[in-house]
């Protein structure tokens, strides 16, 4: 089987020993958001659930035990919640794209999977959503 680039998207593996490529995540982050289109959800918090998948290019270089040498996972916790910081977001779609975003700034990101859910939306469902992949193109 034939690997591809680093970053590609043709890319099947998240860690990746043979492409020097590190997984980074974050796993069922619950944070109340002011989300949603319609007026009581714009009125009133809700319950979110954010899981983050990052695929990094180790590089070259050691890590030495330095936090510098690598993606800090609470550096991207802090990201989301200065995103939902700024204010009333209408669609699940926009916050897992803003964080996307946010994520691929940094150069050693090669993809960002995100998944955002509503906790309680649906009473007969644990959560409802949407999860996208996005590339960095640098």
């Amino acid at each position: 089987m034939t690997r591809s680039r680093p970053g590609d998207q043709s890319s099947t593996h998240i860690a990746d020993g043979t492409n020097n490529i590190r997984h980074v995540f974050i796993r069922d982050m619950v944070v109340d958001c002011s989300i949603g289109i319609y007026t009581h959800e714009k009125e009133h918090e809700q319950r979110v659930r954010i899981n983050l998948d990052l695929a990094v290019g180790e590089g070259n270089h050691m890590i030495n035990d330095d936090i510098r040498n690598v993606i800090s996972y609470e550096d991207m916790a802090k990201g989301i919640e200065a995103i939902i910081a700024k204010g009333h977001i209408n669609l699940v779609e926009t916050l897992a794209e803003n964080i996307a975003i946010m994520c691929l700034q940094d150069a050693r990101v090669f993809s960002a999977r995100v998944r955002v859910e509503k906790l309680d939306i649906i009473a007969s469902a644990e959560s409802v959503g949407v999860e996208i992949e996005r590339f960095n193109t640098e």
